[in-house]
């Protein structure tokens, strides 16, 4: 994480400015002055600018919650597949594949929005399966799981809503209503 130094020094800019304002952390302004705004919702910059907060502004603490972020995804990921298939080979073929991608690698260890994007949709299928796999409680898996793509939503708008249609497709067909 050291070697990728700032990474994008327009969310590195936006995360500095956070640590030493917290208005300018809740509107993502470039500058403390919060006269310029970043192209993204604030939310992503959090875990960042918390972190920056905590040990103090650097690559590194701006950098662990994002591969934090990555390590949630990839063991939500083993998760979700295991308790599909039942088979936990499968989870961890699963796991080590999103690990492994070399677009992932690089997305877990850069300052930009994918890396909570894809935490947060993961849950959202997480949540959706086990809605499908308990009819009693589907109410409150899908109700987690909407709440998990509106906080997607704002993590970098309307990317979130594209798995939408495929969420609520496998809902329809593979539920069993009580």
């Amino acid at each position: 994480l050291g070697a990728s130094g700032y990474c994008s020094s327009f969310y590195a800019q936006a995360v500095q400015a956070g640590t030493q304002s917290w208005k300018t952390m809740r509107f993502a302004c470039l500058d403390a002055g919060n006269a310029i705004t970043v192209d993204k919702p604030a939310f992503f910059l959090w875990p960042m600018e918390i972190s920056g907060r905590v040990f103090g502004f650097s690559s590194w603490s701006m950098l662990v919650p994002q591969a934090l972020m990555g390590v949630g995804s990839v063991g939500l990921l083993y998760a979700t597949v295991r308790r599909t298939t039942h088979n936990a080979w499968a989870g961890l073929l699963a796991g080590a594949t999103l690990a492994l991608t070399p677009v992932a690698v690089l997305m877990f260890r850069f300052n930009n929005p994918d890396a909570l994007l894809t935490l947060f949709l993961i849950a959202a299928v997480y949540a959706t399966l086990r809605a499908i796999e308990s009819p009693e409680r589907a109410v409150r898996w899908l109700v987690l799981g909407g709440s998990l793509v509106g906080f997607a939503f704002l993590t970098k708008m309307l990317q979130a809503f594209l798995v939408l249609p495929p969420l609520a497709a496998v809902y329809l067909i593979a539920a069993k209503p009580s």
